[in-house]
Parts: structure tokens; sequence; C-alpha cells
């Protein structure tokens, strides 16, 4: 009986966890235009290994200070103007993410308008490379837990990390 009840439990579990990652890839699709080529936490973890790549963080500059992925430069979303990035190669290849890929999809199709040759949007964002256990920064640059979660409504989807709205 208590053998039933830990395999019911198990997969309860289990259960719940490929549900809520379908829900967040499902809420994703619904949020995507498939404007601006993705890259998963996990070639973009080898691109920052491997290749010179500009990583923009889209968020607000609030968001941006609790903790960013290493590496990354500020972009305004609200207030997003060329002048940010007079510093970038069009030919290098650009990174942009957000909390899940909206915003960051928005400033991608931008810097496609300004002739960037090869921009990637971070499927699922900083929620997503958090989630999959990669490391986040604060101004400091000393690793942290903290996310910043834009709202507690979005918020749900960081499953791995201290929110912080």
């Amino acid at each position: 009986m208590q053998r039933i009840f830990i395999v019911a439990l198990l997969f309860t579990t289990l259960t719940g966890f490929v549900s809520c990652a379908q829900s967040y890839d499902a809420k994703l699709a619904q949020l995507y235009q498939n404007t601006v080529p993705v890259i998963t936490v996990d070639s973009l973890d080898a691109w920052m290994a491997s290749r010179n790549i500009a990583l923009l963080d889209t968020r607000q500059l609030e968001e941006y200070e609790i903790s960013h992925l290493p590496g990354a430069s500020f972009v305004d979303y609200d207030a997003f103007s060329p002048d940010q990035i007079t510093d970038l190669d069009r030919n290098q290849p650009v990174v942009v993410y957000c909390s899940v890929g909206y915003r960051s999809e928005r400033i991608g199709e931008q810097l496609q308008e300004l002739g960037f040759s090869e921009v990637y949007n971070l499927y699922g964002g900083i929620f997503q490379w958090k989630n999959e256990g990669k490391i986040v920064v604060d101004t400091e640059g000393q690793e942290t837990d903290k996310v910043h979660t834009y709202n507690k409504h979005w918020g749900k989807w960081l499953t791995n990390g201290v929110k912080v709205h």
C-alpha cells in the first residue's frame, strides 16, 4: 500500500513538472510572433564560451540591476534608440533577451531593421536561463539567485530562483 502511494505521489509530481513546462511553452507560443530567430539556453551558453557575441538585456533598468546574464549590456526597452547601440558591429551576432522573450523580440525586430545581420532572441528569456540552472549576476558582477519577475503574474514562470518584483 505504501509503495502504491509513493509511486502515485512521484507520478503526480513529475506530471506537474511536465505540465508546467508545456504550459510555459504554450504561453511563449502565444507571445512570440516568430520575427526573430530564437536561440536556446544551451546554445547561448556554448556561444558565450566560444564566440564573440553582443548580449543585450532589453528589460527595464530596475530589472537589469537585480540580475542579468554575465556580460550583458542594458538596452532600455521603453526608450530604445539606435544611440544605445552605436558601438555594436552590425555583422556580429547579437542575442537579445528579457523576462520571457516578448520585449526582446520587439527590440530584435528593430535591430534587424537597423541592418544587424545576425539577431537572435533567447527562448524563454532570463526565466528559462535561470530555470535551467544557469548563472545570473548583479550589478557588481556577483552571482545571485534573484531575478526580477516584472510582476507577480509573470513571476509564476520563474521556477528556479528568488523572485523579486
